[in-house]
């Protein structure tokens, strides 16, 4: 999925397929809401009928974007930190050793 975000490419398809891998017990995928910050890409497992490329884009190319999955089983939450994998992390990380 980093690959899709490095990319600045919506891929759906590679978000949703990484939330089903997830290892979350007894998923409904059927259940599932994807928000790219504002907008929402996703609902009930598949394409919102509203989810225009364009939208998708411009969350993309931010730097910094807040990915919301519903997944309509209760009220806990919780909050994933991650970055990116680009070029040059894996160029300044693989060059130098500890």
């Amino acid at each position: 999925m980093k690959t899709a975000f490095f990319a600045s490419d919506p891929n759906l398809g590679r978000i949703l397929a990484a939330i089903g891998y997830a290892g979350i017990a007894d998923l409904d995928v059927d259940r599932v809401d994807l928000y790219l910050d504002e907008v929402h890409v996703a609902t009930c497992g598949g394409r919102h009928p509203a989810y225009r490329e364009e939208d998708g884009q411009r969350v993309m190319k931010k730097d910094e974007i807040r990915i919301r999955v519903l997944l309509d089983r209760g009220e806990a939450s919780t909050t994933v930190w991650t970055c990116d994998l680009s070029h040059d992390y894996v160029s300044i990380n693989a060059d130098y050793r500890s």
